[in-house]
């Protein structure tokens, strides 16, 4: 039971590094470039439908570290599983206090309501995010070397 445990786990947050890992380094490349208004656009719809998901990928990975921890309390590797759901923490906190607001925001934004400083808030965002995804691949990598 614990293997499972520990597979389900390590894939629930691998997928969701592979989704943040995309939104960072192609996602965003990709709406940045596109012409006039279009990638604010973009990154408002992105926002609605990843803001929609993301929590309960974000909560859900840290409750299956949480519960691989206690399940393996007496295992080898489980400090290495303590640290990564410490970094899921982490991430959770910085998306609630720094990520989340900007997200909010921005996916309400059409080329007449958005404020004048919209690009710089989106910059923050995008600061914030890189950030946020060299936490969570901590946390996997962590927990793929616990799982071998």
């Amino acid at each position: 039971m614990l293997n499972t445990l520990q597979v389900v786990t390590t894939v629930v947050v691998g997928l969701m590094v592979g989704v943040e890992f995309s939104v960072l380094f192609i996602m965003n490349r990709i709406l940045d470039a596109l012409p006039e208004d279009s990638g604010q656009l973009g990154h408002a719809h992105g926002g609605r439908m990843l803001g929609a998901l993301m929590p309960f990928w974000y909560i859900g990975s840290l409750v299956l570290s949480a519960i691989w921890a206690v399940a393996g309390w007496h295992h080898d590797g489980v400090g290495l599983v303590v640290t990564a759901a410490g970094l899921l923490i982490l991430s959770v906190v910085m998306s609630i206090l720094l990520l989340v607001p900007i997200n909010n925001r921005n996916k309400t934004w059409t080329p007449e309501n958005r404020p004048a400083d919209w690009k710089e808030q989106l910059g923050r965002w995008h600061r914030y995010h890189y950030i946020r995804v060299a936490v969570i691949i901590a946390a996997f990598t962590l927990l793929v070397t616990a799982l071998v």
